[in-house]
């Protein structure tokens, strides 16, 4: 092959490796919000989710972001547990982990829900996927003991594997009947705006942490 061959065929190959590299760099950053009704989105219309508004929110501000809502409501972190690696696909570049609430509300022995929590950031961890923890706090009436026992798993877990936590999911709606919807547990359209507006900074830092990194 003669020199100039030599370069032009050098020239195409270069181009189309650069080509590739913009086309990956074009993508939207994938997030996966994995939890229960709270991230579902339950009793809500189209797009009033928390996934959706999030996803809004974050593209309103420059981020460009695909949200997949993998919310399932009812789920226990026992039931996250046994569909995390499907409902998580390859490729994903940030998992927001909400789960616990269920457990709390049936009295699910702490020890459970922390184990199973424990066993989904170890996976993810293996996967090499980044983890946002959402906390829950426990309601006051299942008494200190149990309370104290619960609200100390998130923080435990995000100190254990190194993951940033958002310590309270329902943080600005829980206690407030205007953003709740009428079974008093469940954020109205209203109360997911609250919770979007208050999680938006730590899911800024996270995706910032992710990026940087790569």
């Amino acid at each position: 092959m003669s020199f100039k061959r030599s370069v032009a065929a050098g020239l195409v190959l270069l181009s189309a490796i650069c080509g590739a590299m913009s086309a990956a760099r074009a993508e939207p950053f994938k997030i996966v919000g994995f939890g229960d009704s709270l991230m579902a989105g339950y009793g809500l219309g189209p797009g009033e989710g928390f996934t959706d508004k999030l996803q809004a929110a974050l593209r309103a501000r420059g981020h460009d972001v695909t949200i997949a809502n993998a919310g399932v409501s009812g789920d226990t972190t026992s039931g996250g547990l046994a569909r995390l690696d499907w409902s998580v696909p390859d490729g994903t570049q940030l998992v927001i982990l909400e789960l616990g609430a269920n457990d709390m509300l049936r009295g699910v022995s702490p020890d459970i829900a922390r184990k199973n929590l424990d066993e989904m950031l170890g996976k993810l961890k293996q996967r090499k996927i980044p983890v946002l923890l959402a906390g829950m706090l426990a309601a006051p009436n299942l008494g200190a003991q149990y309370k104290t026992a619960f609200d100390a798993i998130f923080p435990d877990l995000a100190a254990k594997y190194g993951v940033p936590l958002y310590p309270f999911f329902l943080d600005g709606v829980a206690g407030q009947p205007g953003l709740r919807l009428e079974d008093g547990l469940h954020p109205n359209a209203k109360g997911v705006d609250q919770m979007v507006e208050r999680a938006l900074p730590a899911v800024e830092k996270a995706i910032a942490a992710v990026r940087g990194g790569a």
